[in-house]
Order: structure tokens, then sequence, then C-alpha cells
């Protein structure tokens, strides 16, 4: 398995529009965070979680040629807004693309892009196919997958677990029962906004409880914001076996 980081930061990106902060200002390539994403290659198959609207740039910067599977873990538009460009996916492969994902998030798909579900459809319109996911574990074409429900806020989440890689984003709170579902992965990859309380996701010190929790071989921070701090200076403080995730960073398994 290989998975390869196409995005760290939270809603806004890194550097933020109009700030001049440290982190926002700072020439470390470690520190410019495009919308939060990943895709994993395993088993002949590429399955990219979340299409954001750095969904293009990232798929060039990863010289990405194909795509098996969307996997979706929520309708916000930094998770879905670079969908339309699927687009060119629809017409190298000559197929439709598969996306993963729950109600809520089909529903905030086909309100964002009705043109793509219209009765006069444009011929150059993304063209999806649907596979509806609740808590049971699915195929995505062939890979097996178990859903995480994690809550953002008052929203539930799916998180993803293959094989020994567990990837959670957005994330505020999680059950016990949806606990067991992450322990023993060798590698995760979980949201940690910044060291500041915040409603809807972890903070840096609730991360790092998760992970004394779950206890995984290696973690990894992602959905950064730029009141994370600079990379080069948080990383030192974190125990061994946690990093902070850069776009571009490529894991293998």
């Amino acid at each position: 398995m290989r998975v390869t980081i196409l995005g760290t930061g939270t809603s806004g990106g890194v550097p933020l529009i109009g700030c001049s902060c440290t982190v926002c200002s700072s020439t470390d390539p470690r520190d410019k965070r495009l919308r939060t994403s990943a895709m994993i290659e395993v088993d002949s198959k590429v399955l990219v979680i979340d299409a954001g609207p750095d969904f293009r740039y990232q798929m060039l910067r990863a010289q990405v040629k194909t795509i098996d599977a969307l996997l979706i873990t929520h309708g916000h538009r930094d998770h879905i807004g670079g969908l339309d460009d699927i687009r060119p996916f629809n017409y190298l492969q000559g197929k439709v693309i598969d996306i993963y994902c729950d109600e809520w998030g089909e529903a905030m798909i086909r309100e964002q892009y009705p043109y793509a579900f219209a009765d006069n459809n444009y011929e150059f319109a993304p063209k999806v196919k649907f596979h509806k996911i609740r808590y049971e574990d699915f195929l995505a074409d062939g890979v097996h997958v178990t859903p995480i429900e994690v809550m953002h806020h008052k929203l539930p989440v799916r998180a993803y677990r293959i094989k020994d890689f567990t990837y959670i984003t957005d994330a505020k709170t999680i059950t016990d029962a949806e606990k067991q579902k992450i322990k023993h992965s060798k590698v995760l990859v979980v949201n940690a906004l910044r060291a500041e309380e915040h409603i809807a996701h972890y903070t840096l010190a609730e991360a790092l409880q998760l992970v004394e929790e779950v206890k995984p071989e290696l973690t990894y921070l992602t959905h950064l914001s730029h009141q994370f701090g600079l990379h080069a200076e948080k990383e030192g403080l974190l125990p061994p076996n946690v990093k902070i995730a850069y776009d571009g960073l490529v894991i293998e398994m």
C-alpha cells in the first residue's frame, strides 16, 4: 500500500488569504497546506479521499493518471469543492467515477453540482455513480473499506480504514465503539487543528489523547490551520511516534 498525502490544510488552507503571520509567511514548503485530501494505492487500485477546491492542482502535482473511486468524508465545501475536475478522468478512463459517501454527502454533491444530474445533462458535465455507505464495511472497486463514524460538532463524518491504514478528518468526538475500529492501525492520519479549543475539530491535545487510546504504530497529524504553528518548531515537541503530515508526503506500507 502506498499513501500520498495530497493536502493537509484546514478549510482556508495555509497560507490564509490576507494573513501575514509567521506561519503564513513561512518559506518552508511544509507550511504550505492545500485543503485536506489523501490518495491510497492498494491492490492495483487508486482511491482518493475527498476532492476539495484544490483537487485539480493536487491531481496534477501528484501526477495522478487514473482514479478508481472517491471516498467522501462529508459534504462540506472544502471536501467536495473540486468534484467538477473529475471530468478529465471521465474522458481518459471512458467511464463514470464511483463515489462512496453517506446520504448527506450525496445530497450536498447533488445540490452543489445540479448540472451534473439535470435531465438535459450537459455532455461535458462530471459523471459519477453514487454508492451509499452506512456503518457496515464495503468494497470500493474491490478494496475492503471500514467506515468509522466521527462527529464534527453535531455532524456525522466518515473516517476510513483500509487494511492497517486509518484516515480521520474533521473529528471532534469519537465513541468508544468506533475507536475499536481504529485500534491496531499501523498508520493513523488524524486532524489536529490547533492548540486552542474548537467546537468542531480536535485540538492537538485531543488528537494526542486519541493516539494514547488507540495506540497506532505511527501517527501523522493533518487538517492543520495556520494557528497550529510552524512545522519545523512543532514537530520536535511531539512524541516520537507522532509526526506532522505535509503536502506530498508519501507513506509506504
